[in-house]
């Protein structure tokens, strides 16, 4: 019983990724524009997430000052926190500058503090791309056209969670692409 139940979770896993790598190609590959489009002008990635997205964002961050799977120069990335003694609200304003871009991490339905600070980084002329679940909790009206939402179709924050994980990499990955073309074998 036990066992079954930790194998309906890889399953479950598995068939969401299977069934949205089709509809989330696009718009993850609108996000690899944005980002490619502000770390090439010069500009900075601030990542920001709630709940299991605040733990990503680091990841995110670490991805782009770092190395994914190969070699490339860092690129201008930090992740913000979100405790009681710095807002999101308060990192934006102070970091962030026309150019820049904010990736939002947002798994749940919990976005208020996430969409205040989309706002603030609308004010200062950045490009927001939010990756969140089915409902995207009022995301559609924030954001302009040259924004990006990532829906993940499923309802479960876990599986949502995950999923945000794939896209992650694949951003990184085209993001190393776009700057440094195909690897060779």
């Amino acid at each position: 019983m036990l066992e079954q139940r930790i194998q309906q979770q890889f399953f479950e896993a598995a068939d969401l990724l299977s069934q949205a790598a089709q509809g989330l190609s696009r718009p993850v590959a609108e996000a690899v524009q944005a980002l490619t489009g502000c770390v090439t002008g010069g500009g900075k990635v601030l990542v920001a997430g709630r709940d299991v997205g605040a733990g990503l964002a680091p990841v995110m961050a670490s991805l782009l000052t770092g190395r994914f799977e190969r070699d490339r120069p860092p690129l201008a990335a930090l992740a913000l926190r979100d405790d009681a003694l710095q807002s999101l609200v308060q990192q934006v304003r102070a970091l962030g500058q026309p150019g820049d871009a904010l990736l939002v991490l947002d798994a749940g339905a919990q976005g208020e503090r996430l969409h205040e600070a989309a706002s603030v980084a609308r004010q200062l002329d950045m490009t927001v791309v939010v990756l969140t679940g089915p409902e995207p909790g009022g995301w559609r009206s924030l954001l302009t056209d040259t924004d990006v939402l990532v829906t993940v179709p499923h309802d479960r924050p876990a599986r949502v969670a995950e999923a945000h994980l794939v896209v992650l990499h694949a951003l990184c990955d085209a993001i190393d692409l776009q700057l440094m073309g195909e690897l060779d074998s």
